[in-house]
């Protein structure tokens, strides 16, 4: 990635999303220095051709066993996948797989003893090519430490330390590539927004954090993130392997509930995180000055169809019909006083109350029909009181039967991982829908 530039994540997880044309054309109309891609998608590598931007692409999960297994199967890949379109495809990064050491199951497991054999197999088929210039990696999340505050006491988990990761520091070493991690300073901070300071998180605090261990000074969370991950990598031997931010951001909305995830606050972040990166002279981190580290900002769109709780539909820099949700310059050149002013947040302290789940407006009856039987299809009594002369069985209308059933599935599910969504169907509120003897459940956030 060329100094002074930061790269953007560009997934597909949306029905609603701009031709792959247009987005590229939006991905050079803000300077995107790189772009990052959850695939090796044949018509966006085509489309990148003859531009200047770098361009990393992924080894999804399911493919790195027969990958790792076959010789003969990496090479087609790298036939298929970079061979197609390098060198005018200014292809520069692949990353074989995606967070694979979160993946807990034993079929996950499975993958993580696979995962370093089929980088090597990968960089045996590039260099078979003669292909010196594009790095193997891959990316993780910050659940491969056991322990990351302080920042000095960094030490992965012990069920992935001498197993895989010495293997994958060994490769990461010998071919000089880089530790990709994604890092979110949102996560640890709305967990415990009372205990970590708002502007901490978002680069703009006063507040120095003195590391007991190291001495190290620290003046924003992302730096302690990345340097709990320095710390590990040394604790094994691993002194000089580079670090880049696969992935990196801020929410511009949520559920209720979800602390902090506001415009304002996205903005915040993703602003002074290219002022960061793209500082001269270098910055680096306490543990590193001086050192050029690579991020990708997640992520280019909203996807409406993540699945979880609302911030994972609204990472985005765009809105889905191409427009921005809020101003940024990734050259980090723009001084923030020309910015225009961003809407306020009101979300930046947990929010205690009640919450509802009603059908979301003008959205298809027919869909809202479908979700409306899957809620009542889940048993535990959750549409009992929509049956023919009970409490909430009139107005006979799909928005009302909707709104109920799908308060009461969240309220009765909620515990077991439910969320109020239902591909996009229904929305959260905090005003009380229930009417005379028809009460809806809540759920108390």
């Amino acid at each position: 990635m060329p100094s002074g530039k930061i790269g953007v994540n560009y997934g597909l997880l949306g029905n609603n999303l701009p031709s792959a044309g247009q987005s590229i054309e939006s991905l050079r109309a803000m300077k995107a220095g790189s772009v990052k891609l959850y695939d090796a998608n044949p018509e966006i590598l085509r489309l990148l051709a003859g531009t200047d931007i770098r361009v990393s692409i992924m080894v999804p999960n399911y493919e790195i066993i027969n990958l790792a297994t076959n010789q003969t199967s990496a090479n087609k890949w790298v036939e298929d996948n970079v061979l197609a379109y390098h060198p005018e495809t200014m292809i520069r990064t692949i990353l074989v797989g995606n967070e694979v050491l979160s993946y807990c199951s034993d079929e996950g497991k499975r993958i993580w003893n696979h995962l370093v054999p089929a980088m090597r197999r990968i960089k045996i088929s590039l260099r078979a090519q003669d292909i010196r210039n594009i790095k193997v990696g891959t990316p993780l999340a910050m659940d491969v430490l056991q322990t990351a505050f302080p920042p000095s006491t960094g030490t992965f988990r012990p069920d992935i330390s001498t197993t895989v990761m010495v293997p994958l520091l060994k490769f990461l070493n010998s071919t000089k590539s880089f530790f990709f991690i994604d890092a979110y300073p949102y996560f640890p901070w709305s967990e415990n927004p009372i205990n970590i300071n708002l502007d901490y998180a978002l680069f703009q605090s006063n507040i120095k954090y003195t590391d007991p261990g190291s001495g190290l000074v620290y003046t924003n969370l992302l730096d302690q993130m990345l340097d709990s991950l320095v710390f590990a990598m040394t604790k094994l031997g691993f002194h000089s392997i580079r670090l880049s931010i696969a992935e990196t951001g801020w929410p511009n909305a949520g559920d209720i509930g979800e602390t902090g995830a506001s415009i304002y606050n996205a903005a915040t972040y993703n602003r002074n995180l290219v002022t960061k990166m793209t500082s001269r002279p270098l910055i680096g981190t306490p543990a590193r000055p001086g050192l050029f580290i690579p991020a990708f900002i997640f992520s280019l769109y909203d996807e409406n169809q993540k699945t979880g709780t609302g911030t994972e539909r609204h990472w985005g820099l765009l809105y889905p019909n191409g427009t921005s949700i809020y101003q940024i310059d990734l050259t980090g050149k723009r001084a923030s006083s020309d910015y225009e002013p961003l809407p306020a947040t009101h979300n930046d302290m947990p929010y205690e109350g009640k919450s509802w789940c009603v059908a979301a407006p003008d959205v298809n009856l027919t869909e809202l029909e479908r979700a409306l039987t899957f809620a009542c299809s889940q048993g535990n009594g959750t549409c009992e009181a929509l049956t023919p002369g009970k409490e909430c069985y009139e107005p006979l209308s799909v928005i009302w039967h909707a709104s109920f059933a799908f308060s009461s599935y969240w309220a009765k599910f909620r515990s077991q991982g439910a969320n109020c969504y239902f591909d996009g169907l229904a929305v959260q509120t905090t005003s009380d829908p229930s009417r005379g003897l028809c009460q809806f459940p809540s759920v108390t956030i």
